[in-house]
């Protein structure tokens, strides 16, 4: 079991790397002009991971309630995966969005 709780933090962490992949991809496809794409595809992602470490991350700089921490890691999560659904990049938003429901009920389940 002790693996499998650790495979599950592993999956975590990789879901979080795809958080500021995705949000990146969005970034330099939808800018008009190089300069909205680079600002875009490296400013979103970057003001995502101030956020996760603000509120979300387990060192956080500021503590909220659990249920807010949630809410905000389900916002960042969600605009993640609508970023890749709108690039067009459909089956990878399934992918990502099932990963993390996956992910959510084992953390639930195990009281990660």
């Amino acid at each position: 079991m002790i693996m499998m709780k650790a495979a599950n933090l592993g999956l975590r962490f990789l879901l979080e790397l795809c958080i500021l992949a995705s949000l990146s991809y969005w970034g330099f496809h939808v800018g008009k002009g190089g300069l909205l794409k680079g600002v875009l595809g490296i400013g979103t992602p970057l003001l995502a991971a101030i956020l996760w470490g603000m509120f979300v991350s387990p060192k956080a700089s500021i503590t909220v309630s659990q249920p807010l921490q949630f809410i905000i890691e389900l916002v960042i999560f969600a605009v993640a995966i609508i970023a890749l659904y709108v690039t067009g990049k459909h089956s990878l938003a399934i992918c990502f969005a099932l990963f993390y429901i996956l992910h959510r009920i084992l953390k639930f389940l195990w009281e990660q």
